[in-house]
């Protein structure tokens, strides 16, 4: 039985792939009404993106927009991995973690 590849060990055109499989997932989630399903295939498609990019492209220290909240803004306090640790301006002022894909770049 051949285990699946974590995005971590996938080429760019592997990761491509999975993102469109897990975003053509989601349109038929949406379709069909099945909404946690939607919301699952919409966030794995997300984490696949971040294994795109690459984690020094974001500085600590630095503000960027949330990408799907409008008006939603995040300081990163430091990187691990493809996750940017911080927490949003105006929110709870609570520590989490972003995926790098949700952030965006000028």
């Amino acid at each position: 039985m051949e285990r699946e590849k974590k995005y971590s060990e996938m080429t760019n055109e592997e990761l491509k792939q999975e993102i469109a499989l897990m975003k053509e997932k989601a349109r038929k989630a949406e379709q069909l009404g099945m909404v946690n399903e939607f919301a699952v295939m919409e966030r794995r498609a997300v984490m696949a993106e971040a294994y795109l990019l690459n984690p020094s492209d974001f500085k600590p220290g630095e503000i960027y927009a949330v990408t799907g909240a409008p008006g939603t803004y995040f300081k990163i306090d430091y990187l691990k991995g493809v996750f940017a640790w911080g927490y949003r301006l105006n929110g709870s002022g609570e520590e989490e973690a972003l995926p790098i894909s949700l952030l965006k770049t000028t």
